[in-house]
C-alpha cells in the first residue's frame, strides 16, 4: 500500500471514529422528558436531582418556550443537571386513590393555576427543603421565559422558594448588583428568614433589634467579617415574583440600601415573608470585610 493510500485509509478511520463518538455523545446528552408526574418524581428521587417541570397550556407562549428557549444550548446544557418533565396544566396525580390536579395542590399555589415552570428539590439534605417546590415562575412573555431568565433560574443556589425568588429578582436587575456573587450562607439565610417573618408578624418594615442581632450574627461569622442588613416591603396584594421585583426596586431608590445590595460580599442571605395585610417583607443580610 503506498503512502497516500495508507494516509487516506487512516483519515477515513479517524473520521468514522469521530462520527461514532459524536453520535454517542449526542445520544448520551439527549434530555429525557417525562410526561407523568409520579414517574418524574420517582426518577428525581432515585437520581437525587432537582425536578424541573414545564406546565404547558398549549398557548403560543408555551409552544415558543419549548421550541426556542428550551432547545437553546445555553439552557439545555443546564437542564442536563435536572430530571425534567413536560406536563399539561391539567395533569393529575393520585392522592388517596383520587385524581387530583397537580396545580391545585397547595405546594404549587404560587403558580396561580396557570402555565409556567416549577422546580422541586430532591437534592437537599435539609429535611425542611427536601421535596419542596423551590421555584415557581409563570410564563410572562411571548416566549414564556427568556434565555437569560432561564439561565438565572437554573443556577440559583439551594434554598427555599421565597429565598430563591428574591435572589432571582436581584440577579435579574438590569444593573446586575453584586451582592449574590459571594456564597449563599445558611446562617445568613436563616437570619433573613427570621427577620422577614418578624416584620410580617408586626406588619411593619424596619431593622428591628438590629443592634443586638448584629452582634449575635457577627459572633458566628469567621475572620472578623461584619454583617450588613437591608429591608424592604412590597405593595399590598402583589404576587410573589412581582413582590420580589418591587423590593429590589425599592432598594434601588435608596442610596444606602443599594450600596449594600450592589457591593461584593463574602457571604449573603435573602428572604421574604408575606404578612396578613398582603404585603411582602424582604430582608437581605451580607457579610463582608470592614
Amino acid at each position: 500500500m503506498n503512502i497516500s493510500l495508507r494516509f487516506f485509509c487512516l483519515l477515513a478511520s479517524l473520521l468514522l471514529l469521530a462520527s461514532w463518538n459524536s453520535t454517542a455523545t449526542a445520544e448520551t446528552s439527549e434530555i429525557k422528558w417525562h410526561d407523568d408526574y409520579s414517574r418524574a418524581v420517582k426518577a428525581a428521587t432515585a437520581e437525587k436531582k432537582m425536578l424541573f417541570i414545564v406546565f404547558n397550556d398549549d398557548s403560543n407562549a408555551a409552544t415558543r418556550f419549548e421550541k426556542e428557549i428550551l432547545t437553546d444550548r445555553r439552557v439545555s446544557q443546564l437542564l442536563e443537571n435536572y430530571v425534567v418533565a413536560n406536563l399539561s396544566v391539567d395533569a393529575n396525580v393520585k392522592m388517596n386513590d383520587k385524581p387530583t390536579r397537580v396545580l391545585n395542590h397547595a405546594a404549587f399555589s404560587y403558580m396561580y393555576g396557570s402555565a409556567g415552570i416549577a422546580i422541586i428539590d430532591y437534592t437537599n439534605n435539609d429535611p425542611s427543603q427536601y421535596g419542596q417546590v423551590v421555584s415557581q415562575f409563570n410564563f410572562r412573555s411571548a416566549q414564556g421565559r427568556t434565555v437569560q431568565e432561564m439561565q438565572v433560574i437554573l443556577t440559583l443556589p439551594p434554598g427555599s422558594l421565597t429565598q430563591r425568588t428574591l435572589i432571582y429578582a436581584v440577579r435579574m436587575h438590569p444593573e446586575q448588583p453584586r451582592s449574590t456573587k459571594g456564597i449563599f450562607r445558611r446562617l445568613l439565610a436563616f437570619e433573613t428568614f427570621r427577620h422577614s417573618r418578624n416584620q410580617a408578624s408586626m406588619q411593619l418594615q424596619g431593622h428591628h433589634q438590629w443592634e443586638s442581632r448584629f452582634h449575635q450574627i457577627k459572633a458566628q461569622l469567621p475572620g472578623g467579617l461584619v454583617p450588613t442588613e437591608v429591608c424592604a416591603e412590597s405593595w399590598p396584594g402583589q404576587r410573589l415574583e412581582d413582590a420580589a421585583v418591587e423590593c429590589v426596586r425599592s432598594w434601588r431608590h435608596s442610596s444606602g440600601h443599594w450600596s449594600a445590595v450592589s457591593d461584593n460580599n463574602v457571604y449573603y442571605g435573602y428572604d421574604m415573608k408575606r404578612g396578613r395585610n398582603g404585603i411582602w417583607y424582604a430582608t437581605g443580610i451580607f457579610a463582608r470585610n470592614r
